[in-house]
């Protein structure tokens, strides 16, 4: 339990840190030069689950990269399109994909698959470094 939950914060971590360096990057597209990145409490948890996916990650390490790297991409999209789907229901998702032609129902978009194609594979290497001696 110890070490999911270590995984756990971690992969929770990462997330936010993943989140806002995207959203500040972001701000270039709209010549904001401020950077300033954002995110939201209730990603905390919605990234951190990637730890659920540890032992995934293990068993496809040695598989392609293309083959994983897709596995995670629709993993991540499966959970972001269950976890923004059940913060709609009580008003609460950070993120409206609306105003995107890519969306679908407003809680993913597909045109962001490069980047949980990238996500993915950070969480593989973070979930599956040979443990410490």
């Amino acid at each position: 339990m110890h070490k999911f939950l270590t995984n756990f914060i971690h992969c929770g971590v990462l997330g936010w840190c993943m989140e806002i360096l995207f959203t500040a990057a972001d701000k270039i597209r709209r010549r904001q030069f401020s950077l300033q990145g954002n995110t939201s409490v209730w990603m905390f948890p919605i990234y951190g689950s990637a730890a659920l996916f540890a032992p995934l990650f293990r068993m496809l390490k040695k598989k392609p990269l293309l083959f994983r790297g897709l596995t995670y991409m629709s993993m991540i999209f499966s959970v972001e399109y269950i976890s923004g789907k059940l913060l709609n229901r009580r008003s609460l998702c950070p993120w409206d994909y609306g105003r995107s032609k890519w969306n679908i129902s407003r809680v993913i978009r597909l045109d962001y698959a490069p980047y949980w194609f990238g996500a993915g594979l950070l969480f593989e290497k973070l979930l599956t470094k040979p443990e410490e001696e």
